[in-house]
């Protein structure tokens, strides 16, 4: 299953980076948000 993830910025909110990943790569980059403190939005990826 792949992914959509979206980088939030802190001060609005809005996505400032968008990346299509793996489950082993989201598992990567939430472990690293969460010792930094990074907001991010992930969602189901469905290519059509």
């Amino acid at each position: 299953m792949r992914f959509e993830i979206l980088r939030l910025d802190d001060q609005q909110g809005s996505a400032t980076d968008r990346l299509i990943a793996d489950a082993e790569t989201v598992r990567r980059l939430v472990e690293a948000a969460a010792r930094t403190g990074e907001r991010l939005y992930i969602r189901p990826f469905e290519s059509a």
